[in-house]
């Protein structure tokens, strides 16, 4: 590619398997019992069919991984409204083989610069939707700046599937269909959503009916032939800029131009010998993923077995204790001095698995503030994709909520974000039940913090393993935790390893627990303090893995329509 540039468990981590012991178990097993697409070529897999088809044919054709990441990216944005996008933003990493190089592009979205907390607060509660909670969007400027740097195909070329999807239009899906009964609350208060999403009697689109998508195929043909520009400081900024202006919202034509997608420094650790690579911030998440590994590390969760009552206990103490730095730390790096270095330090983390004993830790005693939780909706989409190269990305983007704040761009036919409202709105209020994080305060041209994580995962030997990521809202990096820790620590195949049952601890509060776990764990988990409770399924991870000459792509079944297809 192109390149611009409880203590009883604690013991030394060298003592243990990781970095002295290579994996065991091979996926090609029929022992079992579900399986990975495979390829020896290259991969790409997506939460879309559509999408996934896109960027296949892209890298069929001789594009690049970055090539058919704009592909995908910008399919999405047509065939899964609820969290594919161009009004919303995200992050990606892109693996340069030839140079041995991870690069990462930030392209969260950014608080307009006339934004004031004040005015995201009604009755105590932070507004979710509406013109006002539009952030200045991200994703069509962090995707094309991608191209520009890595990619090799004509961008026009690699617009051409989502033009077709818009102008032609696709079957309607019974997930689509359900989740726009789902997102009705925020959906029939804007009248450009109902008109083009549902029917005159307000139900959603119908089952396999086309669904075609004129306003935004216009946008898309507008995009492929002049880049940026028109988006940012052209037509369709004028677009956003007047809606916005006249409908409430907060974001003008000042504020399209003088976004750009930034580069960051990736940050890593090493994982009982695998160098694990995620986002910085603004990405809070992949700090969260990576301070929680280093925390883990110091038990032997192997000889504790996968899924135990004690596994999960460590899990579930290292999970609060990564989300209190979180919740006190992170922020955006542009106007907070994050301490990465400090956080990513073995020494500390050593120090807060000491405090993990046989019993959970009460609420309150790992974090003192009066922070209990940011607003954040699983609905997010994650792609990863790998070249006949070798060359890899990983990239995660959002509206925020399902369909965003609910607003279509009337004359540009794409749904706007509703990120505005994950800021910590409430800083400096003592008695706030929500975000009060000085890191994470409002601030003009500010990235509110996110914990999207797309990550990628190296070998002890330096070779690339694994290219993952999921939506899921808070509980994204906790669930790349245990994806990357069923692998290494309990040596299972990449799709068990993807499909086993997950779960979830926040800050405070429950236990959340997918279904798949035994009676006597949950009993368990209780004799040691903690409240398990039941949950709905937890993200969508869309994962390639790698190992000798072959490329397994694992399209994860817990939300319908993800498509892995390699070559």
């Amino acid at each position: 590619m192109k390149k611009k540039f409880s203590v009883y468990l604690l013991l030394p981590a060298i003592f243990f398997y990781g970095h002295l012991q290579a994996r065991t178990q091979t996926t090609l097993d029929y022992q079992n019992r579900i399986h990975p697409e495979i390829s020896s070529n290259f991969m790409v897999v997506s939460q879309n069919e559509h999408a996934t088809e896109a960027g296949y044919e892209v890298l069929r054709r001789g594009g690049n991984a970055v090539d058919a990441a704009v592909a995908v990216g910008f399919a999405l944005a047509v065939t899964l409204p609820r969290a594919g996008n161009l009004g919303g933003g995200g992050f990606v990493l892109i693996y340069d083989k030839n140079d041995d190089e991870v690069s990462s592009i930030d392209y969260r979205s950014a608080a307009p610069k006339s934004a004031t907390s004040d005015l995201f607060l009604k009755d105590g509660n932070v507004v979710k939707f509406g013109h006002l909670v539009n952030a200045v969007p991200g994703s069509v400027a962090g995707l094309l700046k991608a191209h520009e740097d890595f990619g090799s195909l004509p961008i026009s070329d690699l617009l051409k599937p989502a033009i077709r999807l818009a102008r032609d239009g696709f079957e309607v899906t019974y997930d689509l269909n359900f989740v726009l009964e789902w997102g009705k609350e925020s959906m029939l208060a804007n009248e450009s959503s109902k008109t083009k999403f549902y029917d005159s009697n307000e139900d959603p689109i119908k089952v396999k009916s086309k669904f075609k998508q004129p306003n935004l195929a216009k946008t898309l043909f507008m995009i492929s032939k002049k880049g940026t520009e028109v988006f940012y400081k052209g037509e369709i900024a004028k677009w956003i800029a007047e809606e916005s202006l006249s409908e409430g919202g907060l974001i003008t034509l000042d504020d399209m131009s003088s976004y750009e997608a930034k580069y960051r420094v990736p940050i890593e650790t090493n994982y009982r010998g695998y160098r694990i690579v995620s986002m910085p911030p603004a990405a809070s998440g992949g700090l969260v993923l990576l301070q929680t590994l280093n925390i883990i590390e110091n038990f032997n969760l192997r000889a504790s077995g996968h899924n135990s009552a004690q596994t999960v206990h460590i899990l579930s103490e290292a999970m609060q204790r990564a989300y209190a730095d979180r919740a006190e730390y992170h922020g955006d790096p542009d106007y907070y001095n994050v301490p990465v270095k400090t956080l990513l330090d073995k020494t500390y983390s050593l120090d807060l698995s000491k405090e993990i004993l046989e019993n959970r830790t009460p609420d309150g005693e790992i974090f003192e503030g009066d922070l209990k939780k940011y607003d954040e909706s699983p609905d997010t989409t994650h792609f990863s994709i790998i070249d006949s190269e070798g060359n890899a990305v990983s990239n995660t983007y959002t509206l925020g909520s399902s369909f965003g704040s609910g607003v279509t761009i009337d004359k540009g036919g794409f749904l706007m974000n509703n990120q505005m409202r994950n800021f910590s709105h409430f800083y400096g209020q003592v008695d706030a039940e929500y975000g009060t994080s000085e890191a994470n305060r409002l601030e003009p041209g500010k990235r509110m913090i996110s914990t999207q994580t797309p990550t990628l995962v190296f070998k002890p030997d330096g070779e690339l393993m694994m290219i993952l990521g999921s939506p899921g809202g808070g509980r994204i990096p906790n669930i790349i935790t245990q994806v990357i820790s069923n692998v290494i620590d309990h040596d299972m195949s990449y799709t068990e390893a993807v499909m086993a049952p997950r779960i979830n601890q926040r800050l405070e509060g429950k236990l959340q627990l997918e279904t798949g776990f035994s009676p006597d764990t949950v009993n368990l988990l209780k004799l040691k303090g903690h409240e398990p409770e039941s949950s709905t399924t937890m993200g969508s991870v869309q994962a390639i893995f790698l190992e000798e000459n072959n490329i397994f792509g694992v399209a994860d079944t817990r939300r319908p329509g993800a498509l892995a297809k390699g070559n």
